[in-house]
């Protein structure tokens, strides 16, 4: 039986030290709790290259990067157009609205001088009876964006390119880094494509290749235009040479769920409207463009790693107390959970008689001293009663002689 409880309390002792272990290796090694950690300050500066090809109607045109670029400016956020509905040659005046907009019977439907939400313009109180729709005062003819082009009039998009070029600070650690790393130079970055496999560091992307990457197909989302997130990744340990701090490039359709039909969604695209005003046996006119795109926001992440004594004695501390509370874990389910907890308490409690001893330490007698002077006391005093003829057993005896 005390074998029994002395595997226990050693198996008690093992699973503390194991959790303590586990904590250990938690805190050093998956966190590195080791290194003190610092995020970067960082600058973005993006470049698109190609040209693009439309026949609408008869009317060939080509469009270049000042074409189909917004902003202009190279920032980390842009929209590339790959789809447009142009209206051309618009002026302010009156004409009628388009069927849906603000339909009508009479003059008695278009209230004068009021507008609607999704109108192009002010109702002037007049229905016009060959569209039955309400006059409105706008830029005329006004624009009809019920059939969007399909497929999409710029799928040369498709082979556009992009450039960027990322620069990040870690101020804690005093390290500057950019994403043309050692190895990239002027003639590798005038041959290179970026591929995951192949060459994971050039900075250079095929559009096609993005949107590819980020799980959606570059027609469905070049029609209705969409949105995809480039992640340049920073996650470097300063305690290597600083040559093996790079970045990772991923991809991801901000766009929405790729597995989800257009019919599911309630909202579906990106686009923006502009104007080009321009004048015209002096009046004023404009072209507008309603434009579907790709907008791509290029996002940064960092984290640097480098070793720091106080990060690792705050570890070390935490351990420690880590260990105390995984050896109360263990005492609470071996003595309150377990089946046998009763038997584990009387193997790891030791109880004792208070009144014994205290007359043991009011003697000067040790424990073990006391309790054998005692057990022969009461074995004495238990000779005596039997031979005493006036005791309850030598009674008993003397009667049973008598018989």
């Amino acid at each position: 039986m005390r074998k029994r409880g002395d595997v226990i309390v050693k198996l008690s002792r093992f699973f503390s030290s194991e959790l303590k272990q586990q904590a250990d290796r938690w805190v050093f090694i998956y966190e590195k709790g080791y290194q003190s950690t610092d995020t970067a300050v960082s600058s973005v500066f993006t470049k698109m290259k190609g040209v693009g090809y439309t026949n609408v109607n008869g009317s060939e045109r080509v469009w270049d990067v000042a074409d189909y670029v917004f902003p202009p400016q190279g920032d980390s956020s842009f929209v590339v157009m790959t789809n447009y509905i142009i209206t051309e040659g618009q002026k302010m005046g009156k004409c009628p609205e388009l069927k849906g907009k603000q339909n009508c019977n009479s003059d008695a439907d278009c209230e004068g001088g009021s507008f609607k939400r999704t109108g192009h313009g002010q109702m002037t109180g007049v229905c016009v009876k060959n569209t039955t729709t309400c006059e409105v005062l706008a830029w005329c003819p006004v624009e009809d964006d019920h059939n969007i082009p399909d497929p999409p009039l710029l799928m040369s998009a498709e082979n556009y390119t992009l450039f960027i070029k990322n620069s990040v600070t870690f101020p804690l650690f005093g390290v500057t880094r950019s994403n043309l790393v050692e190895g990239i130079d002027a003639d590798y970055i005038s041959s290179c494509l970026h591929d995951p496999k192949k060459a994971p560091l050039c900075p250079i992307f095929r559009l096609g290749d993005i949107v590819k990457l980020s799980g959606f197909s570059f027609e469905t989302i070049a029609r209705v235009g969409g949105a995809i997130g480039i992640v340049v990744d920073w996650t470097c340990n300063l305690d290597v040479d600083v040559k093996h701090c790079k970045p990772q490039y991923n991809f991801h359709g901000l766009y929405g769920n790729p597995a989800e039909t257009d019919k599911a969604r309630a909202s579906v695209g990106y686009n923006f409207r502009y104007a080009k005003h321009y004048m015209e046996d002096k009046i004023q006119k404009r072209t507008l463009m309603k434009v579907f795109g790709i907008r791509f926001d290029i996002i940064v992440q960092s984290l640097a790693r480098k070793f720091d004594i106080i990060p690792t004695l705050t570890a070390i501390g935490s351990g420690v107390g880590i260990f105390g509370v995984a050896t109360v874990v263990c005492d609470l389910v071996l003595l309150y959970l377990l089946p046998k907890r009763e038997f584990y308490k009387n193997m790891k409690f030791k109880y004792t008689d208070t009144q014994t001893q205290q007359d043991s330490e009011s003697l000067g007698l040790d424990t073990s001293v006391y309790y054998t002077l005692e057990a022969n006391a009461r074995q004495a005093q238990g000779t005596d009663q039997s031979n005493d003829p006036d005791s309850e057993a030598g009674s008993t005896e003397t009667e049973a002689s008598k018989k």
